[in-house]
């Protein structure tokens, strides 16, 4: 069983910035498997979208921390342990902007990072960031297919509907091979199709106490029936499970969640975020290390 735990990045922990390097090092230090970061650009005052399906955004969304900076403090101040985003919202990069950073990111890391993928919910994310808010998924496959190119080529070139690329020299190459694993979020009918065609990880989630282990089964034995489809094995979608947790919810509920997902899914990676759990990074890291205290004992 490996567990991981969510970087500082959002709310208050954001204005702790400084002190990630050493939060990253004492989680790797007791044991933790991964540490992970979101991407979040802003959140509006008046949205047209809330979050999770509410009218409003959380509060804790309007201190934000960049993806690609918190990723590398903490791959500075590691040796061993994994760095995932969960995830990076790839629509709104150009390929060969998001294929250098996610390269320096692998190679200064020795290769462990674990590049997870997905298109958001927020227009106003999108006009901030000057993407169009349409065709989101069909921006995601191309950036994908881009990235493929650029990984696997020293001259690579790609034209799209909506991502592009000149010719161009590309001698520095990730440090895994031939490219960090792919993970893609996915729930929806599409997303899940967009998975079990191009064969690549699934990051599927459980809200502690909101949630029964039995939803994730249920969409599950969609991907793998639309993996069947498009020909692939099912059990080579590597699968990282991340465990959101509300403010105030007992850690022993946490752990026990937790351990009731991987008794009844098999899956063995998770990672639990820790984003409305604690405000402060000291408070993050002080629940993540009883975290890991109880899981030993568990």
């Amino acid at each position: 069983m490996k567990i991981g735990f969510t970087l500082p990045q959002f709310g208050g922990q954001a204005h702790g910035a400084a002190l990630i390097p050493r939060y990253a090092r004492e989680l790797e230090e007791a044991g933790a498997h991964g540490l992970w970061v979101g991407d979040r650009l802003i959140a509006a005052v008046d949205p047209t979208v809330g979050y999770g399906g509410a009218d409003t955004i959380p509060e804790v969304f309007n201190s934000v921390l960049d993806p690609f900076v918190v990723l590398s403090l903490a791959a500075a101040a590691t040796e061993r342990v994994r760095l995932g985003s969960n995830v990076l919202n790839a629509p709104w990069y150009q390929p060969a902007v998001l294929a250098r950073l996610l390269t320096s990111i692998d190679t200064a890391s020795g290769g462990r990072l674990a590049a997870g993928f997905g298109i958001g919910w927020s227009p106003e994310e999108y006009q901030a960031a000057a993407v169009p808010f349409t065709h989101r998924g069909a921006r995601l496959d191309e950036t994908l297919d881009a990235l493929e190119t650029i990984w696997t080529s020293e001259q690579p070139e790609y034209s799209g509907r909506y991502a592009a690329a000149p010719r161009f020299h590309n001698t520095l190459r990730p440090a895994q091979n031939p490219h960090p694993p792919i993970y893609l979020a996915a729930f929806t009918e599409p997303a899940l199709k967009r998975v079990a065609r191009r064969g690549t990880g699934w990051l599927p989630v459980l809200a502690v106490g909101r949630m029964n282990p039995d939803v994730i089964l249920g969409v599950r034995e969609k991907l793998y029936r639309a993996a069947e489809e498009a020909g692939h094995d099912p059990s080579v979608i590597g699968q990282i499970l991340r465990v959101n947790v509300s403010a105030g919810t007992p850690l022993t509920d946490v752990v026990a969640a937790t351990l009731d997902a991987l008794e009844k899914t098999g899956i063995d990676e998770f990672f639990i975020d820790l984003t409305y759990l604690s405000d402060t990074v000291d408070d993050a890291q002080e629940s993540a290390l009883e975290l890991l205290k109880l899981f030993d004992a568990g």
